[in-house]
C-alpha cells in the first residue's frame, strides 16, 4: 500500500517538474523574441546613424597596403 502511494506520488512531481520545464522553455522563448524585436528596432532607428559614423572612421583611417 505504501509502496502504491509512494510511486503515485514520484509520478505527480515528475509530471509537475516536465510541465514546469515546458513553461520555462515557453518563457524564455518569449525572452528571445522580445530581445530580437528590440534589437531590430534599435537597429533600425539608429542605422543611418551608424552607418555615418562608420564611414567616417573608415575614411579617416589610412588604406591598407597592397597585398596586406
Amino acid at each position: 500500500m505504501f509502496a502504491a502511494i509512494a510511486y503515485v506520488q514520484l509520478w505527480i512531481s515528475a509530471r509537475f517538474d516536465e510541465r514546469e520545464r515546458g513553461a520555462t522553455a515557453v518563457e524564455y522563448g518569449l525572452m528571445v523574441g522580445l530581445i530580437a524585436v528590440a534589437v531590430i528596432g534599435v537597429v533600425m532607428t539608429l542605422g543611418g546613424q551608424l552607418e555615418g559614423l562608420f564611414d567616417g572612421v573608415s575614411d579617416q583611417l589610412p588604406a591598407a597596403p597592397a597585398g596586406a
